[in-house]
């Protein structure tokens, strides 16, 4: 059996989980100390739900992101921001977070996309992620197609994605937003696919391609190229959602 192994008096004890614990962030395997677990895993759930509570308290750095999103050629940058007004706001009241607070700033015109980057539930995420992917949507998304300006969105939730998309006038709107940490990852981003976008769009509306936070998640060309196949689809169909399937081989099992 593969594994570590280790040496208890003249027994020798093989960790099972070892290979496991190589191919995936989740805590398993952690062992005992006693009845309860060893001192090390205790520390290091401590101090993943202390990254967690950080990951959704801590605001995003505005100058610093645009000067990030400016570098990938996202030089046209709109602010805007919920009705939820603080960050516990946000999260008590969820609702709030998917309404405007105002978004007469915006310019209307005609747009095929519209980019979103939503602080969500890990501001952290769209700060460490948000610009390069959204240079890898840039790259990979269909040459001729016009482009709205980006737009960051804070206190936000995924369907404010739906009021901006209109106020701008796009086809379809892409929300890149920060996804709620958890005790193995904390700066996980998610990608909300909605075509023709309004006030009232069902979640059954839209795709989403979540988990993007390399080395150990999804990278951005892979999920750049899965938004580029779904838009694909989206705009075949007329719609998007449950009906609009991603049917391209992924990269993670090839070969």
């Amino acid at each position: 059996m593969n594994g570590r192994t280790t040496r208890r008096g003249e027994a020798t004890v093989v960790d099972f989980w070892a290979p496991l614990r190589r191919s995936t962030q989740a805590r398993i395997g952690l062992g005992h100390s006693g009845d309860g677990m060893p001192t090390g895993e205790r520390l290091a759930l401590r101090e993943a739900l202390a990254l967690a509570r950080d990951a959704i308290a801590t605001p995003l750095d505005l100058p610093l992101l645009r000067d990030d999103l400016a570098a990938v050629g996202a030089s046209e940058v709109y602010e805007v921001t919920s009705q939820a007004s603080t960050r516990d706001e946000y999260v008590r009241r969820p609702d709030l977070g998917r309404l405007p607070a105002d978004l007469s700033g915006l310019s209307q015109g005609r747009f095929d996309i519209g980019i979103v980057l939503a602080d969500g539930l890990s501001p952290r995420a769209v700060s460490d992620h948000g610009a390069l992917m959204v240079g890898a949507l840039l790259a990979a998304l269909p040459s001729g197609l016009s482009m709205a300006p980006v737009v960051i969105a804070t206190n936000a939730r995924v369907a404010l994605g739906d009021h901006i998309g209109a106020a701008l006038g796009v086809d379809t709107v892409f929300v890149l937003i920060g996804e709620r940490p958890g005790l193995s990852v904390a700066d996980s981003l998610g990608i909300y696919m909605t075509h023709r976008p309004e006030p009232g769009r069902a979640d059954s509306e839209r795709n989403c391609i979540s988990n993007v936070h390399p080395p150990d998640g999804n990278s951005y060309a892979a999920a750049a190229a899965t938004a580029s196949r779904l838009l694909g689809s989206a705009r075949m169909l007329g719609r998007s959602g449950v009906d609009v399937k991603d049917t391209g081989a992924d990269p993670a099992l090839e070969g």
